[in-house]
């Protein structure tokens, strides 16, 4: 349960993530399809522009709030008094209860790392300032565990079936899916879902994160600053991805499809329970 003594008012502006268009098929014919939506929505804190973000816009109050929360912008959820959508304006305004916006503003803003999130990610310097504060604990994984995760993952990706274009992100305990996002960028479903553990006071050190992107040192510092200790993807893993990983004690298994998957970091924390029979 959250321990937190206020949460912010959220406007409720989701847009509808596909689109009707009409394509040509291989045989010269029409077809009728459905495309991803991609919008700008500007970040203001307190009628200050933070950053533009393109996004799919089904979760654009929980995806502020979670940018807010992992680039370590606000540090406290009772900081902020309310978080309003205009989609006419394409801004979200995000007001404080002070009405102060960040503390030491220009010092947090200062430094800015474009990273290789979809559409552009920014990590900012108070980001990387916080993020050796502590190492994540080490926590066991059953294999069959992650046969069972992916399994369930299967169902999801409604989005992704309909109109291709958008990467999956999920939070997860044991084999159940506590929360899935899909948007245009895998760093915008990644603080969706922050946002909304910061809303409802939900801890990362007993759970698992997945994604269908690849694991770059954003992917990483994201989930190490949720708590969780877990990343798991059916996509590929950078360098700069593992060291990091190595670093803050992220288990770290990539190219999971199926019965397949390979561990870049934590097998230590692997208990292989289910494995698979060997082709002859």
């Amino acid at each position: 349960m959250s321990d937190q003594k206020q949460k912010p008012n959220l406007s409720q502006a989701g847009l509808t993530p596909t689109h009707a268009v009409s394509a040509t098929d291989q045989y010269g014919e029409p077809r009728a399809v459905r495309v991803a939506g991609e919008s700008p929505l500007t970040l203001k804190v307190d009628d200050r522009e933070v950053v533009t973000l393109m996004t799919l816009g089904t979760h654009p109050e929980l995806l502020a709030l979670g940018y807010l929360r992992n680039q370590r912008l606000l540090d406290n959820l009772d900081e902020i008094k309310s978080i309003t959508v205009d989609w006419q304006r394409e801004v979200a305004d995000v007001c404080t209860n002070s009405g102060g916006g960040i503390s030491n503003w220009q010092e947090k803003l200062a430094n800015r790392t474009v990273t290789t999130g979809c559409g552009q990610g920014t990590v900012f310097s108070c980001t990387l300032d916080k993020l050796y504060a502590e190492r994540l604990a080490q926590k066991p994984i059953k294999q069959s565990l992650i046969y069972a995760l992916l399994a369930n993952i299967s169902k999801h990706n409604e989005i992704y079936k309909q109109a291709g274009g958008v990467h999956g992100c999920a939070l997860c305990e044991g084999d159940k899916i506590l929360n899935f996002v899909e948007d245009v960028g895998r760093h915008n479903a990644a603080d969706a879902i922050s946002g909304a553990m910061w809303m409802e006071g939900t801890h990362g050190a007993n759970k698992i994160f997945y994604t269908t992107g690849r694991l770059t040192s954003e992917m990483v510092m994201k989930v190490a600053l949720m708590g969780i200790p877990v990343l798991l993807s059916r996509s590929g893993v950078t360098q700069m991805g593992l060291d990091l990983a190595r670093d803050l004690g992220v288990s770290m298994i990539a190219r999971a499809k199926g019965k397949a998957f390979l561990i870049y970091n934590g097998v230590e924390n692997m208990v292989f329970d289910q494995p698979p029979t060997k082709p002859s």
